[in-house]
């Protein structure tokens, strides 16, 4: 794991796992998804305030935006 964010509503938890993006739900713990795309390791990740949305930024230089929700 390279980056960790949780959505401000805490229903999402975004964990990096080399070039992909794993998603939780906290609450239970369980994986509800996985997000492809990056060719490199993914450092950074943030959601919107509204949680619709999760930026991603990785080492094969490129940012993503995700829709989540």
């Amino acid at each position: 794991m390279s980056a960790l964010a949780c959505s401000s509503d805490g229903q999402l938890l975004a964990v990096s796992e080399g070039a992909a993006i794993r998603l939780f739900d906290p609450s239970r713990g369980t994986s509800v998804g996985l997000l492809t795309g990056h060719t490199a390791t993914v450092f950074a990740l943030a959601f919107s305030p509204d949680g619709r949305y999760l930026a991603s930024g990785s080492d094969d230089r490129t940012t993503r935006l995700w829709k989540v929700s």
